[in-house]
């Protein structure tokens, strides 16, 4: 990717706002609105604003950079021949930048309470004694696995050329959502590195030390779910990447 060219300069923003949005809605759902007294919106609430963080942005950026929000969904489009290769490393930095930011903005929100607490893991997400339902290490890592690898699949099909226009963003929400209904119990549900990243670095200690499965899980998960749509469906279809196909002249 030509950082000099202000088209991918816009992309890669585009891609920091976005994942911005889904780290500070999504995890911002978690550490503010889960458990607020009486009127909480548990892991049903929380679920849903991942989901609605994705189909709000999916509509707002999808044209300009693809929206894609997470270094799993970046690789495993690429695996799936979806996204140029050498664009890989400046949206993933980009995802980071963005998911870092928002967990800052997060956390200097959510000490302003007297009730807020760091050491109850700031929507970071964990295996073992951390996570929420104390599975361990295996589960944790097969999960994020088969979740993500879902998820690229639906992404991959959903953005189709011979699927129903507009309605992209829809079931890649929806999907996020199921994912999260699912997975939060068992890791707090990452399925997306960036997501991940922000959170542990406020949360330190054993949210930075189990990271690394955030990582590898959903990117191996991604690239498999990326493959398997290839093969399943090998006509050409179009880049996800935000800019239109040139106009051929007549």
């Amino acid at each position: 990717m030509d950082l000099h060219n202000s088209q991918n300069i816009h992309r890669c923003v585009a891609e920091g706002i976005g994942t911005f949005w889904l780290t500070f809605a999504g995890c911002g759902s978690a550490v503010i609105a889960a458990a607020f007294p009486d009127v909480g919106i548990g892991l049903l609430g929380v679920s849903f604003a991942f989901g609605l963080s994705v189909v709000t942005m999916a509509y707002a950026i999808g044209h300009i950079s693809g929206c894609h929000l997470n270094p799993a969904v970046t690789v495993g489009l690429a695996a799936g021949g979806r996204f140029p290769k050498q664009d890989i490393l400046p949206y993933v930095v980009s995802q980071v930048i963005g998911a870092v930011i928002a967990a800052a903005a997060l956390y200097a929100i959510a000490v302003g309470s007297p009730t807020f607490d760091l050491a109850k893991g700031f929507a970071a997400n964990g295996y073992g004694a951390h996570s929420p339902g104390q599975y361990s290490l295996i589960s944790g890592f097969i999960a994020e696995v088969v979740l993500t690898m879902m998820f690229l699949f639906i992404i991959m099909g959903a953005t189709h050329g011979k699927a129903p226009v507009g309605f992209a963003p829809l079931a890649i929400g929806l999907a996020l959502t199921l994912i999260h209904l699912v997975g939060i119990p068992i890791t707090n549900t990452s399925v997306n590195p960036a997501r991940s990243t922000g959170p542990a670095l406020f949360a330190g200690g054993w949210a930075l030390a189990q990271l690394w499965m955030f990582w590898v899980a959903p990117l191996i998960g991604g690239a498999i779910g990326g493959i398997l749509y290839r093969w399943l469906s090998e006509e050409p279809s179009a880049q996800v990447t935000g800019i239109a196909p040139a106009t051929p002249a007549e």
